[in-house]
């Protein structure tokens, strides 16, 4: 049997490249380069036959070629959104191939306007995928939102970007000091956001004002990108210096006393170096009382054109965020308390500090028009100042609730290295694009613990009475700020480092194979503990003794149909690894655990490029998911050590996803959007989850919808109107049942929701104002973290930006 089924692979290849091949001879080929007026490369414009349904998109390189053409004249067309089409005469004869090159009237600059605000993103390079591919021959879900989106919405928070992207939903964390997301069921971690291709933090809020464009290749990015968690990876991209003059200077302000203004400005310092300066400061207060913002941010960049072949940017950022620590209103016997939107219980004294900063060094160097070399050298510091009341959860329905201090102090520096060899080969017939890549991560966290008083024997813990989370008159939020000191710090060290290849293979102008493999090796080493008191230093035990090694491979391989230029079905095969804790029975460290991930989908570009329609389906499977273990080593005897661990659970997360762009014109863009999620333990021990049950946190159901329209003509010429929608559907947080019945707290139920947003706006020559009423509905409803921090979303509100550009 399994002969016949080689032989019969053996036979379908071969007919294919002799299917091929025969094509080849009875038919010529059109292969040319477009260029701007000022010479550089044009990427991502539509070449196509007139009256014929066969089409290309130039290349990085601004190199395209039109395979399989009949012998005949015909008028080959350059034509994108915004820029003008070009038309030219050629004749193509069998077995040959005939050169046509173009140069646009535009130059690199404007075009550079032109394809942010024109291009889908289909067809164009992603750099979240580092090897330069367009999403066609990615075999798996990419969505881009560029600037157009970000600028017309108005985009302040990562959160506004990710409410476009679907398959992702907003999550919540502890007091609300940082943004939270799961992507396809799983928690998108700090390892999962990468700007300009370096981990971030998302701490203090990242910035997303000023970004060019927010890159999300969603499904297992291991190969790429290492320890990453399986849902997706999100990759910021930053605006570049430009080698002409120009800029923009905002005011944004708004309800509850927000204002932010925003001054860009670019240009060149001489030929060979160009600058970008971006800064914002932002003050609001909140529709929660006593809940304020207060932030600054710089953004510095140089290019240098080293010589015609080889550049180097260097970029920085830093953003100093002070933000009130929000628990929102609690839960009172596991509800929610019907006490207000407003209602604030924190202390009006509390405070959460952050400042990040961030450099990188990034080398281009071209060695002809298909090899290049990329290397990046990156450098972020994290520093979290907090301190404030939380937990507002009451037991029982009488609402009492205890009001416990926390007080932390973090920070954490992070250093990444990377080099990314990309370019084309041929064996015989067969396209190669090859990727060969290595990268390493070393990061250094210092958290430090605090007492209450300056004896040695000070509590390190505090509490205020209790209150009534039913009664405002209990609050109390005035109580004055208790004394503390740092007594200890811990450091906790984690290396990375990792390295891969990938090879996507043309084995015919239809059939595509991407293939690849990375080997990761990953080194926590014991947490070290300095005790000021005792001066004493303690190694944290982890149950092994010493240092925590985890290795693993991550393959992936996908196959590629592309029937036409502009459509591509596939199905991909992939994994990635998560670290665990702890040991197993017989003492011996705990491996990470394996996700495999399977997804199949279709990608097509429409209307020549103006409409992008996708569907995704997938499967992600964890057949070694830790649990504790049920017996000690003997298989007899119970074990109570949550130490010590075994890989006899399984989870499993189904979905789809339908992702639709449109950009019909220049003055017209739409998105749409809709996923389902579902993701559940498929085994666990007789004592645990219960099988089939969705986790709590997960969202089944999210869709959206943006359409934005510009009037070109006529006396109302430069009105804009925009109408954006989210859904997110019920779901529930808390804590899942358990088999046995016995209760970890009571379910918190959240029905669905659907937001409105209305954006009108006029432009005159250099001059604009947007304004935008958000949910305007007036919609409530709530993000949870677990059962104790329940945050009401933000009410109807108005925002408005004027700016003038230069």
């Amino acid at each position: 049997m399994q002969k016949l089924y080689t032989l019969t692979i053996a036979f379908l290849l071969t007919l294919i490249c002799a299917g091929s091949l025969f094509a080849q001879t009875r038919t010529g080929k059109i292969t040319g380069k477009v260029t701007t007026s000022d010479g550089n490369a044009a990427t991502y414009v539509s070449v196509g036959l007139k009256g014929i349904s066969k089409g290309a998109i130039s290349d990085e390189n601004g190199n395209y070629t039109l395979n399989h053409v009949k012998p005949g004249t015909y008028t080959l067309k350059v034509t994108f959104v915004g820029l003008t089409t070009q038309e030219k005469s050629v004749t193509v004869t069998a077995g040959q191939t005939t050169q046509a090159n173009f140069e646009l009237s535009e130059n690199s600059s404007q075009l550079t306007e032109v394809v942010v605000a024109g291009a889908n993103g289909q067809n164009r390079a992603v750099t979240v995928g580092k090897s330069g591919l367009r999403s066609l021959d990615i075999p798996q879900s990419v969505q881009i939102i560029d600037s157009a989106i970000i600028t017309d919405q108005q985009i302040n928070r990562l959160t506004d970007v990710i409410r476009n992207v679907n398959g992702i939903a907003l999550g919540e964390n502890r007091g609300s000091t940082n943004e939270t997301f799961n992507a396809r069921g799983y928690s998108l971690g700090a390892n999962n956001v990468f700007k300009n291709g370096a981990r971030t933090s998302l701490g203090g809020s990242l910035e997303a004002s000023t970004l060019e464009s927010v890159e999300v290749l969603k499904g297992s990015a291991a190969l790429l990108y290492g320890s990453v968690t399986g849902g997706a990876v999100v990759n910021l991209v930053t605006k570049k210096p430009k080698f002409n003059w120009g800029g923009e200077a905002s005011m944004r302000s708004g309800s509850y006393g927000f204002y932010k203004p925003i001054l860009d400005v670019y240009g060149p310092i001489n030929k060979s170096i160009a600058f970008r300066f971006i800064t914002t400061k932002e003050n609001a207060n909140s529709f929660r009382d006593g809940v304020s913002t207060d932030r600054f941010y710089i953004n510095p960049s140089l290019l240098f054109n080293v010589g015609k072949k080889t550049e180097l940017l260097l970029q920085g950022d830093y953003l100093k965020s002070n933000y009130t620590p929000d628990f929102g209103i609690g839960t009172v016997a596991g509800q929610i308390p019907n006490i207000g939107r407003s209602a604030f219980i924190n202390t009006t004294w509390a405070y959460n500090h952050t400042k990040t900063g961030t450099t990188q060094a990034n080398l281009t160097h071209r060695f002809n028009d298909v090899w290049k070399i990329n290397v990046i050298g990156a450098y972020q510091s994290y520093f979290r100042n907090y301190f404030g009341a939380e937990r507002p959860q009451a037991a029982t329905a009488n609402g009492v609730s205890p009001r416990a201090l926390t007080r932390s102090q973090s920070q954490e520096y992070t250093y990444n290295q990377q080099i990314n060899l990309t370019g084309s080969a041929k064996t015989g017939s067969i396209k190669h694009n090859l990727l060969f890549g290595a990268d390493a991560d070393q990061s250094r966290t210092t958290s430090y613990g605090f007492k209450y008083g300056d004896a040695a024997n000070s509590p390190t813990a505090f509490s205020y009475a209790n209150f009534n989370i039913l009664n405002p008159a209990t609050y109390q939020t005035t109580l004055d700020k208790p004394y503390t000191r740092i007594y200890q710090n811990t450091v906790t060290p984690v290396y990375r480092m990792g390295a891969f290849v990938q090879d996507l293979i043309g084995l015919t102008d239809k059939f595509k194979l991407l293939a690849g493999i990375r080997y990761t090796w990953q080194k926590q080493p014991r947490a070290n503990t300095y005790n000021e008191d005792t001066q004493a230093t303690t190694l944290a035990n982890n149950g092994i003794g010493k240092a925590k090694v985890d290795k693993a491979f991550s393959p992936k391989v996908g196959l590629i149909y592309q029937p036409l230029t502009t459509t591509s079905v596939y199905a991909s095969y992939a994994n990635n690894f998560t670290s665990n804790s702890g040991v197993d029975v017989s003492g011996a460290p705990l491996g990470p655990s394996i996700l495999d991930q399977y997804e199949v989908g279709v990608k097509n570009d429409l209307l020549n490029g103006r409409l992008s329609v996708n569907v995704t389906a997938y499967r992600i499977i964890n057949n070694r998911f830790a649990q504790t273990a049920q017996f000690q080593a003997d298989g007899i005897t119970p074990n109570s050590d949550t130490n010590v661990k075994e890989f006899s659970g399984k989870t499993s997360s189904d979905g789809v996803e339908l992702d639709i762009t449109g950009k019909l014109s220049s003055n017209v863009y739409f998105l749409a959007g809709y996923a389902y999620n579902f993701i559940r333990y498929t085994s666990t021990l007789p004592n645990g989850i219960t099988e089939g049950e969705r986790i709590v946190g997960s969202v089944p159901h999210t869709a959206n919808g943006t359409v934005f329209y510009t009037f070109k003509n006529g006396n109302i010429k430069g009105l804009k109107l925009g109408l954006s929608g989210y859904y997110t559907g019920a779901r529930n947080s808390g804590f899942n049942t358990l088999k046995t019945g016995a209760s970890r707290g009571v379910p918190v139920h959240l029905n669905g929701y659907t937001t409105f947003d209305v954006s009108a706006g006029y432009t005159i020559k250099k001059v604009s104002l947007l304004a935008k009423v958000s949910n305007l509905t007036n919609e409530l409803n709530y993000l949870v973290h677990e059962n104790y921090s329940v945050n009401p979303i933000p009410p109807r509100m108005l925002s408005a930006t004027a700016s003038y550009r230069f």
